[in-house]
This record gives structure tokens, C-alpha cells and sequence, in this order.
């Protein structure tokens, strides 16, 4: 805990009384304008804002339309976190400060709102957390790169032990939000000290939600721990000896925070179109260019498109000046011939004298007159190979109609069967002799059918020119499955050890 009464509020703003009682507020604020002057050739940005967490509760302490009113009756401030998990301080307004004088009146104006109170170990002891926050941003004039930072400022309220002050009412309220407050904060520091843990809990309360930014994020933290040296008081002092030995052991990795300006960025753009419609203009001779192109215009265009299209000459060029209009006409023009070349052909007209004609090559013409002659030669293999396929049908289907399959035989053999018990005749040794000479036919037929067909898909796949990859497909998908059935048997294995050691165990328990 953070014990009241100890130099935390003088510590952070300082006395009124003398200049050397300076806080680190009021010499921070110094510092930083000291160093605004030293580099004259950055621009830089100062602007404050002033919260304070009361029972949980923020509040603005600048707002401008309640100086010096109550604090019930200044606005109070909400959280809000958008969808990139930004936190926003909906209420709390932001001041300019061009110089350092602006900047502490900014500060003595809000330490005027701050909520005091009398307690039994305090006179003057603050009841409310106060962050006071200097956003910075700097730019050099030429670029659209913008650094910004933020510093908190942060004077947190003292702990009290209850049962030691016997506060009731209001300060007993006051005194259990800040000691939960206190607790959260706690929490999160614990949390942030221990590199094993992955959630930290800045959402417990305001004011650790406020300062996520300032404790764990892009940030460099220091902490005053400020302790009284009443024997009364030991354990308070050992509790924030102990609470400022682990805001120690939080380390950051702190980066550079630059961005590009958008405001600057498109400001300077407008800037270079509005130079380059002057240099535009001076180079037309003040005509503008920024209506439709006339009928007269359009028709020019596209009668130089069409000369360009009927030119077959190598060196033709399509020249419609500097225009840009003009030119995007055009290339409208050209690119609706592009689509619908049916519809724009242009007429065959004889070839000017002037104009070289197009011979063939002889190589060419050779190499087209042999991929014929081999194109031929596959079709005639083809329709040979067909015809004796289709003759070889028709021979098994006028001899064999049972050569369908195997299922088919067996079935016009029992129907023959059927037919030969119903007749009650008796075959003979000659109709025996028939039938097996049939059948032989039959085998041979279809063994020169099937060698046919053999033929034929040997050839297909010597032609294929993706049998290799089918081939290595093949080999891939063996050398995967020899893989998968090894991976199988281990984890067949490793089930078979789990389950022995589970009867193991299970034994040796009972």
C-alpha cells in the first residue's frame, strides 16, 4: 500500500510557497519547452489534459465550462475501446499550450478542482487518483513523418487502514475506493513482473485501464515511492518497499512512435495538383482542359484510330498531341476494337506498291507439312484400329452373344439347361462335341478381342503425354502410404505403452 501522509501530492506538483518547492510536474513541464528551443527547426505540439479517478469515477478537471465548480458538476469521463483495442477518454478535453507558463496555468487550474480532505492521519490528504497527461507530437517542416508521445503524470491517493483512522460516512467510502484501486494496481504490476503469466488484468479498474499504456506497453516507467519514517507507520513503509521492488523487475521494450500525418499528407497533395494545373496551363498557352472534348474533337480521334488500325506498317504511330482527354479517347476507342474485332474489321485493300510484301519461310512451310503427314498417318492407325475393333464385335455378336461376362454365360447356360430338363431329351455325344467346339470358338474370339484391346490401350498409353506423371503419382502415393502405415504402428505402440503404464500406475495406487 501507498501510505497517506507521506509527500506523494508534494512530491508530484510541490509547494506554493517557494520556487525551489517545485514538483516534477512543474520541472518536467520546464525541461521539455527548455528542449523545444533547442532544435528551432522542429515543429512541436504541446497539448494537457487533467483526470482524477474519484470513487471510481473519472472526471474532468480543465473542462472549461465548470471552473471552480463542484465536482459533482463537472462532466464525467468514460472509457471507451474501438475495434483495433485503442482506448479513447470519451468527455476529456485536450488544451494547447504554446509556452510553459499556458501549461502551468493549465495545471494550477485543475489542482484547484481536486477533491482534499481532513482525516485523522492526513490534514490535507487528496481522496482522488490524478493523472495529469502532456501529449507531444513533433514534425520537421518539409516531411510527413509525425512522432508523438504521451507522459503521465500520476499522483495516486493514500491508503488508509480503516480500523487504525475509524473514518465513517463519506471518508470511509473514499477510503475503501481507494484501497481497492490500490489493490488492482497492485495486481497488475504483480503481473507484469512475472514473464510467465499471459493476462494481465488492466480492466479491474479505471485507472489501470487508463495507464495500460504507461505500465506494460510502449512505455518507459519510473516510480517515487514515498515512505514515512513514524515507527508507527513500519508496516505501511515495508508494504511500499515491497510494492516498489516489483514496479523494478517490470522491463519494456520501447520503440520510436511515428506515423504518417493524413491532415499533412493530403494537404500537400491538393498543394502539388493545384501547382500542376498552373504548370499545366502555362504549358497549353492558358487554354483549359476540363470540359468534354467537342463533336468535332471526338470525330478526329476517331478517324486517326481507324487510319492507325488499316496502317501495316511497322513504324505507324498514333499521335493525338498532348491532351489527355484526347489520349484517354483513344484508348477507349482502341480497346472497344480490342473487344469486338467482328464488329470493327477493317476492309482488305491492295497492298501499296511502296510497301514490302510478306514472303513465307521455307523452313516453316516444311516443318507444317511434316506435322501433316504425321497427323495423318496417326488418324489412318486410328480408324484402322477402330474398324477391326467394330469387326470383332460383330463377329462375337453374331457367334457368341454370351460373351457380356461371365454372370451371362452362366445364365444362357442354365436356361439351356432349363430348356433341355423340360424337353426331357438327352444330349448326344455329338451335340456334346458341338458345343465344346463352340465354346472353343468362342475363347478364341474373345482372346483376339481382348489382345486387341490390349494393343490399343498400349498404344494410348505410350501416346499419353502424362503417363510420367501419372507414374510418379503413383510412386508418391506408395512411398505415403509405407509412410502412413509406419506412423500407424507407432502410435499403435505408443498406445499400447500408455496403456501399460496406466495399469502400472493403477496397480501401484491400490
Amino acid at each position: 500500500c501507498l501510505q497517506t501522509g507521506s509527500g506523494k501530492t508534494f512530491t508530484i506538483t510541490g509547494g506554493v510557497e517557494r520556487f525551489g518547492d517545485r514538483g516534477l510536474i512543474p520541472r518536467s513541464l520546464s525541461y521539455l519547452f527548455q528542449q523545444y528551443h533547442k532544435s528551432p527547426g522542429t515543429i512541436f505540439t504541446t497539448h494537457i489534459s487533467y483526470l482524477e479517478i474519484y470513487n471510481e469515477c473519472g472526471y474532468d478537471l480543465l473542462d472549461p465550462r465548470h471552473e471552480m465548480a463542484r465536482l459533482e458538476d463537472l462532466p464525467k469521463v468514460t472509457l471507451m475501446e474501438d475495434r483495433e483495442s485503442v482506448l479513447h477518454l470519451r468527455n476529456l478535453s485536450l488544451h494547447p499550450a504554446n509556452n510553459e507558463e499556458e501549461a502551468l496555468n493549465w495545471l494550477f487550474l485543475g489542482d484547484t478542482n481536486r477533491v482534499m480532505a481532513e482525516t485523522p492521519m492526513n490534514m490535507a490528504s487528496t481522496r482522488s487518483h490524478c493523472i495529469f497527461t502532456v501529449h507531444i507530437s513533433a514534425r520537421e517542416p518539409s516531411s510527413q513523418l509525425i512522432r508523438r508521445a504521451k507522459l503521465h503524470l500520476v499522483d495516486l491517493a493514500g491508503s488508509e487502514r480503516v480500523g487504525r483512522t475509524g473514518v465513517e460516512g463519506t471518508l470511509l467510502t473514499e477510503a475503501k475506493y481507494i484501497n481497492l484501486s490500490l489493490h488492482f494496481l497492485e495486481q497488475v504490476i504483480v503481473a507484469l513482473s512475472d514473464k510467465s503469466r499471459s493476462h494481465v488484468p488492466y480492466r479491474n479498474s479505471m485507472m489501470t485501464s487508463v495507464l495500460r499504456d504507461s505500465l506494460g506497453g510502449n512505455c518507459m516507467t519510473s516510480m517515487i515511492a514515498t515512505c514515512s519514517v513514524e515507527k508507527r507507520n513500519i508496516d505501511e513503509t515495508i508494504s511500499t518497499c515491497r510494492f516498489s521492488q516489483r514496479v523494478a523487475l517490470i522491463k519494456n521494450e520501447v520503440r520510436v512512435n511515428e506515423e504518417l500525418d493524413p491532415k499533412l499528407m493530403v494537404r500537400q497533395l491538393r498543394q502539388q495538383v493545384a501547382e500542376l494545373r498552373e504548370e499545366l496551363s502555362l504549358a497549353t498557352g492558358g487554354e483549359e482542359r476540363d470540359g468534354d472534348l467537342e463533336l468535332a474533337e471526338r470525330e478526329r480521334c476517331e478517324r486517326l484510330v481507324q487510319d492507325y488500325l488499316q496502317d501495316s506498317s511497322p513504324e505507324a504511330r498514333l499521335l493525338v498531341g498532348g491532351d489527355m482527354r484526347k489520349i484517354q479517347l483513344c484508348f477507349s476507342l482502341l480497346k472497344a476494337r480490342v473487344k469486338s474485332p467482328l464488329l470493327h474489321t477493317t476492309p482488305k485493300t491492295a497492298t501499296p506498291t511502296n510497301q514490302p510484301t510478306v514472303t513465307a519461310d521455307p523452313r516453316l512451310e516444311e516443318v507444317i507439312r511434316q506435322r501433316d503427314e504425321e497427323i495423318n498417318m496417326l488418324l489412318k492407325t486410328l480408324k484402322q484400329e477402330r474398324r477391326k475393333i467394330a469387326e470383332l464385335e460383330a463377329r462375337l455378336r453374331t457367334t457368341a452373344p454370351e460373351e457380356r461376362g461371365g454372370a451371362g454365360e452362366e445364365v444362357e447356360e442354365r436356361k439351356e439347361e432349363r430348356v433341355k430338363e423340360e424337353r426331357g431329351t438327352e444330349t448326344t455325344g455329338e451335340q456334346e462335341a458341338g458345343e465344346r467346339k463352340q465354346a472353343e470358338s468362342r475363347k478364341a474370339w474373345k482372346s483376339e478381342l481382348s489382345r486387341a484391346r490390349q494393343e490399343a490401350f498400349d498404344q494410348f498409353r505410350r501416346d499419353c503425354p502424362i503417363m510420367d506423371q501419372v507414374n510418379q503419382h503413383k510412386t508418391d502415393l506408395r512411398t505415403k502410404y509405407s509412410e502412413a502405415k509406419a506412423l500407424g504402428e507407432e502410435v499403435q505402440s505408443s498406445r499400447t505403452t500408455i496403456s501399460e503404464w496406466g495399469n502400472l500406475c493403477a496397480s501401484t495406487t491400490l
